[in-house]
């Protein structure tokens, strides 16, 4: 069996093209010379040093309003194209978009920093622990009903003398709930709003995964992959983040129809993700329905419990 013939040398680049490789600007992320506007070897984008604050803020609006950004493209398509995010993810089209975890984060910073500033009066979660249920309470109405005159020690022994605790490991808990209860009465449940605000994002990423696995037993056949559910949760969540605080922007300006902007958020969160579970899986409407259904009443048994325990576990930590 004859050999194969040896490949032909590669021809020597011409004067022309040496003088222009050595002339193109050089990448400051690699060192690669760039013809073009972006680095072939990296990707970034050759921009001159940023030297004044002119110029940063030029370069700022410029990603920011380029109609090429990816950051505008992502967010037009996550609100107005339910799974479609998911969908071009799954298929490898993915360098137009923003990464989903990238989003999520944002999206979900950006939610509860907004939420702490313009909603004060979020309701918090009490706990009775004699029926095991999680209740809504306003602190204001707590310290409302207080009788005149009285002291810090006073409100402490009146609302704190019936939180016990008898459910498992009683002896080890009872007086870590006691503490709880007089720390939250002592300013007026601020610091448990806070500290709940704080840890519900941390229980957020126990929370999508938890439904990523329900989503798992409602679409058992044909198989998909978990991370491809828990991927659609994301973009959908990121969706709900972005979607809650335009909700409440909107709210603040037009006090008048706050509760319809409210009631119109809900239709379209429940067709959002209707419309996501068919894009992303390629299921009929009824099918897609009682799939959507059932996630929607796993999310609101899970979403209680989750809730409840944050509450519990701020209240613990103060």
């Amino acid at each position: 069996m004859n050999a194969p013939a040896p490949l032909p040398p590669a021809a020597p680049a011409t004067p022309a093209a040496q003088a222009a490789a050595v002339a193109a600007p050089r990448c400051q992320n690699c060192g690669t010379a760039v013809p073009q506007r972006y680095c072939g070897r990296c990707g970034q984008r050759l921009e001159p040093p940023v030297h004044s604050l002119v110029h940063f803020a030029q370069v700022a609006a410029e990603d920011l309003t380029h109609a090429d950004s990816r950051l505008w493209r992502t967010l037009a398509a996550l609100m107005f194209r339910p799974g479609y995010l998911t969908a071009e993810f799954l298929a490898g089209r993915r360098g137009r978009y923003l990464p989903p975890v990238r989003l999520y984060l944002v999206l979900s910073v950006a939610f509860f920093v907004f939420a702490a500033a313009t909603q004060p009066k979020l309701a918090l979660l009490q706990v009775d622990t004699q029926n095991r249920t999680a209740q809504p309470v306003s602190i204001e109405g707590s310290e409302a009903a207080a009788p005149a005159g009285e002291s810090v020690q006073q409100r402490q022994d009146r609302l704190c003398k019936d939180a016990n605790y008898d459910g498992p490991w009683a002896r080890q808990l009872q007086p870590a709930f006691a503490q709880a209860c007089r720390n939250t009465v002592a300013d007026g449940g601020r610091e448990l709003q806070a500290a709940f605000l704080h840890n519900l994002p941390r229980a957020m990423f126990l929370f999508l995964p938890l439904l990523a696995a329900v989503m798992m037993l409602l679409y058992w056949w044909p198989r998909h992959y978990y991370v491809e559910h828990l991927l659609l949760l994301v973009h959908n969540h990121a969706n709900i983040f972005l979607v809650t605080m335009l909700v409440w922007a909107l709210a603040r300006l037009l006090p008048r129809i706050g509760g319809m902007l409210e009631f119109a958020a809900c239709v379209y969160f429940a067709w959002y993700i209707f419309r996501s579970m068919r894009v992303a899986y390629g299921q009929g409407r009824a099918l897609s329905f009682a799939k959507c259904a059932a996630l929607g009443f796993a999310y609101l048994l899970f979403g209680a419990l989750m809730l409840a325990l944050t509450s519990v576990y701020s209240a613990l930590m103060l």
